[in-house]
């Protein structure tokens, strides 16, 4: 069985990001970065999908290193949380840049993963980080006022608590309003009765996307916020067999 292997990376600033990693083999190849939700209020952070058996799964199905990063707050990694803010985008970011630089990865074929909280931050670092081979988002939202006025008092309150309300704190975590920014292909994955992040918010992101010129797909499954598996699988099976498909080379 590949091995799991725990790294501590630097963000930048001195403060310490986890990583998780499984290699497929020595072979140079791409990359699926994975960032966790909320988790409950578990923290563990990257270690959910080292648990849950996904680091290996991905990796040997697909023949890639797949990752999963711990954002602030979480896991090892450095606190304190910003709700899907600038710090957490860097330590997205750093992690990126780690797996770029490891010799089995071939930067040009990264895929980032996001879920729920995850997915607000990866589409932030998308209008950052351009060059990634594609974005999967899965129930995430993407106009942080709309879903705060929206929002159960809970969420509401950890909103407040880590990021703050200003009209900048919104903007910093709003792809919908950076979409311009976006080169990636990507693909929403949302569920049709979220309760927790109206359908409205990826309806309204890949239509934004869309205009831009960004292939992207959007597919709003029979569910709430945590999508029944039996549907995501194929999708992601199908999706990733061709971003991952190796590239002809003409002699």
């Amino acid at each position: 069985m590949p091995e799991v292997t725990q790294h501590i990376i630097d963000r930048g600033d001195g403060a310490r990001v986890e990583l998780f990693q499984v290699r497929a083999s020595d072979q140079r190849n791409g990359a699926i970065l994975f960032v966790h939700g909320n988790q409950g209020g578990l923290l563990l952070g990257g270690r959910e999908a080292v648990d849950d058996g996904s680091l290996i799964r991905f990796s040997s199905r697909l023949g890639v290193t797949a990752a999963a990063v711990s954002q602030p707050g979480f896991g090892a990694s450095d606190g304190p949380a910003d709700f899907c803010g600038p710090t957490t985008q860097k330590s997205i970011i750093a992690a990126l840049d780690f797996l770029k630089q490891q010799p089995s990865v071939d930067p040009t074929r990264i895929v980032l993963y996001g879920n729920s909280r995850g997915a607000v931050a990866s589409a932030m670092v998308a209008t950052k980080a351009v060059d990634l081979k594609a974005l999967i988002l899965t129930g995430g939202v993407y106009d942080l006022r709309d879903a705060y006025k929206n929002s159960s008092r809970g969420l509401q309150q950890a909103i407040q608590k880590e990021a703050g309300i200003s009209h900048k704190d919104f903007l910093d975590r709003s792809a919908l309003y950076h979409s311009h920014n976006i080169r990636s292909e990507t693909l929403l994955l949302h569920g049709k009765y979220d309760d927790r992040a109206s359908v409205d918010q990826a309806e309204r992101f890949s239509a934004a996307l869309a205009r831009e010129g960004v292939p992207v797909n959007l597919h709003a499954l029979e569910g709430g916020h945590r999508l029944p598996r039996e549907q995501v699988t194929p999708i992601l099976r199908d999706f990733l067999t061709r971003v991952f498909a190796p590239v002809a080379t003409v002699h």
